[in-house]
């Protein structure tokens, strides 16, 4: 991978995360939310790729998306 594709999806995930702490504190600073919702959600979310990933990774090997493709 060339040098400048890795640098702007770098840039790219930054700002994308960024953006989602400050819309998260526009929220949060709108509405009255328990602490605890404000932790779950991020550990929902891993806890949900996670599960894809390793569903991913322990599935049915004839079901591999990736086999027949031309490189």
């Amino acid at each position: 991978m060339p040098i400048d594709r890795l640098v702007l999806i770098i840039v790219c995930v930054i700002a994308a995360a960024g953006a989602s702490i400050w819309l998260a504190l526009l929220v949060l600073a709108t509405f009255t939310v328990p602490q605890v919702a404000i932790v779950l959600l991020p550990i929902a979310l891993i806890a949900y790729v996670m599960i894809r990933l390793i569903r991913e990774r322990v599935g049915n090997p004839t079901e591999d998306h990736y086999d027949k493709m031309d490189h």
